[in-house]
């Protein structure tokens, strides 16, 4: 609980996030700023130096077709994902470039290999850290990553174990595949401190250049390397082996694009993000003195980054508890009364990418009015039997752009 509470506690109220009209709104819902969007989306290429294609964000973040679509409007062509359903939104939204930054077996990869033919004019990549996901590749028109473990022990290669991705690299040259370089999310640093996390990041990526250094003493060029989500932003950013490097360096985050309260306390306040998706709840009950429940248990906000979930935004006197699956206890200090039952809140949450994959539909705000609602086009996955492309493209495609 120390390190949770060591994030964000409390967020001050900004007019900009009212929303008019609400008496015609059921809660839980999830609400997107556009402007506060643009706004973030414009702050991570500045902090590039203006250069958008140095960006691979992640869209398992963003998961709107609406906020893909603005994305690419302003640039942003080189995206990373997660499923399948994000990669065919992407590439339904213009995406130039998408890496599928996860390891695809079976079924899974022959509906990569569909998308991959669907959509010919988009570069499409996957990941592989051993020879048989090199091999269910062969005669396919995708690109491969190689995907190296940080220490974060989810996937990928061990980073000391140099021989076996010279072997891989190896292994797709035999078997015709274009290498395009090497995936490395180093995930686990995250901690509050942005030092620590820095110094680690970078010890890091000294390792990963090395790697890069022992597949190019066998003649292969390294043409991308992928670092980064949102804590170690900094990190890569002022790293400075990536400036002058023979390979282009691009970052992955995506949190950013709506920010959360997590990322708002990991990274520097001046770089100026600021929340752009808010879910909006109502207090529904009065349990006992000092506690009053909304509208938005974990299967509203999501509860995977620990509690609190959420910080009630103009409100630093609740404290949210521990959710149920469709209700949030809020301590109120010092066992006063706190809002009355009918009293609509917001709500920041700690992660907001599980958020909003818990929404089937978004609130489009702007200027304190509900522009439109829009579908969260790829929360969730495809129908689990794989299909025709055909039948499967028409069945995915949500957001009514067919």
């Amino acid at each position: 609980m120390a390190t949770q509470k060591s994030m964000m506690s409390k967020f001050d109220w900004d007019p900009r996030y009212s929303v008019s009209g609400i008496e015609d709104v059921m809660t839980p819902a999830l609400v997107v700023y556009p402007e506060i969007i643009a706004s973030n989306l414009e702050r991570t290429v500045q902090l590039l130096g203006g250069n958008a294609d140095r960006w691979r964000v992640h869209i398992k973040t963003a998961k709107l077709g609406y906020t893909v679509r603005m994305m690419v409007e302003r640039g942003i062509r080189n995206f990373k994902c997660a499923t399948t359903l994000e990669l065919l939104v992407a590439c339904q939204c213009g995406a130039a470039d998408v890496l599928l930054a996860y390891p695809s077996m079976g079924a899974n990869a022959r509906r990569v290999r569909e998308i991959a033919e669907q959509f010919p004019r988009v570069r499409i990549s996957v990941l592989a850290e051993n020879e048989e996901q090199v091999r269910q590749w062969r005669g396919s028109r995708v690109g491969v990553f190689l995907d190296i473990n940080p220490g974060m022990n989810r996937t990928g290669i061990e980073e000391s174990h140099g021989g076996e991705v010279i072997g891989l690299v190896r292994a797709m040259g035999i078997g015709g595949l274009e290498f395009r370089g090497m995936h490395y999310y180093d995930g686990q640093h995250r901690g509050p401190d942005e030092r620590e996390r820095t110094a680690a990041a970078h010890r890091g990526y000294d390792h990963l250049l090395e790697i890069v250094k022992e597949i190019e003493r066998i003649g292969v060029r390294v043409p991308e390397v992928v670092t980064a989500g949102t804590p170690t932003l900094p990190c890569s950013l002022s790293y400075e082996g990536f400036r002058a490097a023979g390979f282009i360096h691009r970052i992955s985050p995506g949190t950013v694009v709506y920010s959360d309260a997590s990322s708002l306390a990991q990274l520097p306040k001046e770089y100026g993000y600021r929340p752009a998706v808010l879910v909006l709840t109502r207090v529904v009950s009065h349990p006992r003195a000092g506690v009053v429940t909304c509208d938005a248990g974990h299967k509203a906000v999501s509860a995977d980054a620990g509690v609190p979930t959420c910080v009630v935004v103009g409100h630093p006197e609740l404290t949210p508890l521990s959710p149920s699956e469709e209700h949030l206890p809020l301590e109120v200090e010092g066992g006063a009364a706190g809002p009355q039952v009918g009293e609509a809140l917001y709500l920041l949450p700690r992660h907001v990418c599980p958020t909003v994959n818990n929404f089937d539909d978004a609130l489009l705000v702007r200027n304190g009015e509900i522009e439109s609602e829009e579908k969260v086009t790829a929360r969730g996955r495809e129908t689990p039997l794989l299909r025709s492309s055909d039948k499967a493209v028409s069945a995915v495609d949500r957001d009514g752009s067919r």
